[in-house]
Order: structure tokens, then C-alpha cells, then sequence
């Protein structure tokens, strides 16, 4: 199957991008919803094994909210089979309900674990160009800055995404051509959900007096990509920056960065924290700012998730208390999470009242990672005012120190901010409104 004004083959478009994607010898998880663009990708890349050469593997996220979603499970399971490529499933009971947010990221753990379980290196998801469109068209209406205008990269860590250049009409024009069926999922035409909402009644407006808006905001996702590109080679050739990295850290010249205009020097810092894996936002970048406009000349400042800034003999050096520890569990609904003893588990449900201690908090859905507290963890309590030591609120709270090492928190996936500190004490961060979609998390010790 060709495109338009294009003599190469679909299948071996996608096969051409798997291969730069990902390296030969890795193993790819496809995830496989059932949906018209997963299946296509199952089968395009099946076709196309003898091109890209890649192991795959078929992997599904039963989300349990929908009664047919048993049925959808089947289907892609058979759908396997009959192209003679391992089967790996996972079913979540999540209920209906149950909100976009909250699926997509219990679908996202879910479909690490099968990975891990299955010996995948990477996961294939099948996003098109169409959903690259709705996603910067999002990130528009929710007033993202340059680089959240990028949209979805082509390769993250282990997501894997071979289809961006590929519209949804000529995935649809695939299935047909092959005669194949799939699942449509009711939600996904939902206009309560904004994406159902831009994508069957925005978008349809906005290509008939624009035929081409799908290919304009892929270029602009493009633009954007590129200038995030270069601003992260920035820092590397500003003479005088003279950044020096180390296991904690990042530093670089202070007089310098005093010395550019504030727009500037916030460009340059938003790209030095990327580089090292920090999201500096307006607020952070700004803390920074008023650190080096201070006239000591020297100081520090916390930027929470265990980040600081420090500002002493003429450098600033971002640097980590500690870092998230690298086997952080991530808590999902339907999986059980051990760590030292304890066990973790998530429940949707309706927010409570919240309290400062205990041994379950109600959470906003999103994600969220278990690790073991580190000397200079530091939590903002419920109700109270700046922030505590974890190591002496576990002191205060008799907890013995061969206990205390191993003792779980609860942070956030995004900034590794800490939630929750099981039976210690619940921080004032994702904090749900009363009777509000929730997560329960509870924990028992033993």
C-alpha cells in the first residue's frame, strides 16, 4: 500500500522507522489496545519482520471499565496467534467511571510491567500524526510553553512511537485494504473527554477551511523540536558558561548567567535542568532568579523534590539531595507494591477528608512512584507551615533505625515531590477535593 504522492510502501515506511528507533537486537512490547490504529501497527510490523527484523512481542492493558472489554481481549489475543507472535495480557478491574487520566496512566504501568516481565526492551505505541495534532492543539489551549509544543517524541526512554508521520486515513485505508476488523472504544467519541471534543467536532471544523491543519500543527510539533534541540546545545557552547556536571549535579559560571538579559537566562537554565532530567518552571526559574540577584553573592535555595540551588564562590550548582532511588516501584491500580517489608496498593474511590497521618491517602490520579526515604528527604506537612525532616518525624514517631531504613514514601512521578509518608504523615501535594475521582493508596507493614 502506497501514500499519496509517495512510491514507498506504507509497511515499509513504518518498518524504516522502527529501525532507526530501535536497536536491532531489542526486543518490542506492541501495545495492542484492539483500536483500529494498534491493530494496523500489529499488522504493518508483522508484514514488515523481514525489513526491520525486530523480535515482537503483543501486549494488552484489559483496563476493565467497559463489560466488552473481555471480548476486545480475546480479539487481540487471537489476533496474535494468528500471526504466530507471543501473547502477554493484564486486566486492572478499574471500574466504570473511571477518567482518562487515571487510565492512561494505570494502562502505562501495566504495560511496563508486561515488558518487564516479558523481556521487552521497548514499547510500541501506535500514535499517529492525527493524535501528534490533537496533542499540540492541547498543549495550546493549556498554555504550554516552547517545549511542551514539541508534543510526543518519536523515541522516550522505552516508548517507542514509528507511526508520527503516518495520518489515521492511511492506517484506515490499511485495515480495509486487508480486510480487517477492530474495537471502537465509546469513550474515545466522548465529547465530555477534550480530546473526543477536538478531535470530532474542533478539528473537523478547522479542516474544512484548512484541509492541511493536521500537517501545519505537525510542523509546528517539528519547529518546536528543533528549537528545544538547540536550546539544549546552548549551554555547551556559551562562552564562559563553563558547565561542569558531576553525579548530583549541574554548575555553571554565575557571572555570566547574571550578565543576560532574564529571558535569556531563563531559556538557558530551563535548558541546562532538561539535560539533567529537572523541569525548571516559571516558579523554580524565578527562585533561581531572585537567588542570583541577591546581593551576598552566595545562598541557597530549595526548589522541592530534594532540588536545590546554591550560589557560593561564583558558580550556581543545581544539585540533589538525593536521588529517586533507580528501583522506585510505580503504583498503579490492580498491582500490589513490596518494598522493605510493606505493601502498597491503589484503590479508585471518592475523596475522603484528608488527615495527616495514617496509613491510607486519598491521591489526584496520576503517577506516582514508591521508593525507600534517603537522608535529606524533607515533606511539607497537611496543614502546617514549611517543611519537615523525614528522618526526625520518623524518630519522633519511635520507629527503630533498623526499621527506619528500609521505610517507604509515596512521591510523584513527574517531580519526585514526596506525597505521603506511610503511618508518618501526608504532605499538602495531590491533594484531591472532597468527593472528588481518587486514588486510595494504603499500606500495610509488616
Amino acid at each position: 500500500m502506497t501514500t499519496r504522492g509517495s512510491a514507498v510502501p506504507l509497511e515499509q515506511r513504518v518498518a524504516d522507522q522502527l529501525a532507526r528507533l530501535v536497536a536491532a537486537a531489542d526486543v518490542c512490547l506492541l501495545a495492542v489496545s484492539g483500536g483500529p490504529d494498534s491493530i494496523a501497527l500489529l499488522d504493518l510490523l508483522q508484514i514488515a519482520a523481514p525489513i526491520h527484523r525486530r523480535p515482537l512481542i503483543v501486549g494488552h492493558v484489559d483496563h476493565g471499565i467497559s463489560p466488552e472489554s473481555a471480548g476486545v481481549a480475546d480479539q487481540v489475543r487471537a489476533a496474535a496467534a494468528s500471526r504466530g507472535l507471543p501473547f502477554h495480557s493484564r486486566t486492572l478491574h478499574l471500574g466504570a467511571g473511571t477518567t482518562e487520566t487515571r487510565a492512561r496512566a494505570a494502562r502505562r504501568a501495566a504495560l511496563v510491567d508486561i515488558a518487564s516481565a516479558a523481556g521487552a526492551d521497548v514499547i510500541v505505541l501506535a500514535h499517529h500524526a492525527d493524535d501528534q495534532a490533537e496533542t499540540v492543539l492541547l498543549r495550546i489551549l493549556r498554555g504550554s510553553g516552547p517545549a511542551g509544543l514539541a508534543g510526543m517524541a518519536p523515541r522516550r526512554g522505552p516508548w517507542v512511537r514509528p507511526l508520527l508521520a503516518v495520518l489515521r486515513s492511511e492506517l484506515t485505508a490499511h485495515l480495509v485494504a486487508r480486510g480487517l476488523k477492530s474495537h471502537t472504544d465509546p469513550e474515545n467519541t466522548d465529547p465530555r473527554h477534550l480530546r473526543s471534543w477536538l478531535r470530532h467536532e474542533v478539528l473537523p471544523i478547522l479542516q474544512a477551511r484548512l484541509p492541511d491543519v493536521i500537517g501545519r500543527l505537525n510542523q509546528s510539533a517539528a519547529h518546536a523540536a528543533n528549537a528545544r534541540a538547540a536550546w539544549a546545545q546552548l549551554p555547551g557552547v556559551l562562552a564562559g558558561l563553563q558547565v561542569e556536571r558531576s553525579e548530583r549535579g549541574i554548575s555553571v559560571a554565575a557571572p555570566v548567567l547574571q550578565g543576560y538579559r532574564s529571558a535569556l537566562r531563563y531559556a538557558v537554565l530551563a535548558a541546562i535542568g532538561r539535560q539533567s532530567g529537572v523541569l525548571l518552571g516559571q516558579r523554580r526559574l524565578a527562585a533561581i532568579d531572585r537567588l542570583l540577584a541577591g546581593r551576598s553573592g552566595s545562598g541557597t535555595v530549595a526548589l522541592g523534590a530534594g532540588i536545590r540551588a546554591e550560589l557560593a564562590f561564583g558558580r550556581l550548582t543545581l544539585f540533589w539531595l538525593e536521588a529517586v532511588a533507580a528501583g522506585a516501584e510505580e503504583l498503579a491500580p490492580g498491582r500490589a507494591v513490596h518494598l522493605a517489608g510493606a505493601e502498597l496498593r491503589v484503590t479508585p474511590c471518592r475523596s475522603r477528608e484528608a488527615g495527616r497521618e495514617g496509613w491510607s491517602a486519598d491521591v489526584v490520579p496520576a503517577r506516582y512512584l514508591v521508593r525507600q526515604w534517603r537522608v535529606g528527604d524533607r515533606i511539607r506537612p497537611l496543614g502546617g507551615a514549611g517543611s519537615r525532616a523525614v528522618s526526625v518525624m520518623l524518630r519522633e514517631a519511635r520507629v527503630s533505625p533498623a526499621r527506619r531504613k528500609g521505610w517507604p514514601v509515596v512521591v510523584t512521578g513527574d517531580d519526585a515531590t514526596i506525597v505521603w509518608v506511610p503511618g508518618i504523615c501526608r504532605s499538602d501535594v495531590a491533594l484531591p477535593a472532597e468527593g472528588t475521582e481518587a486514588w486510595r493508596v494504603e499500606c500495610a507493614v509488616t
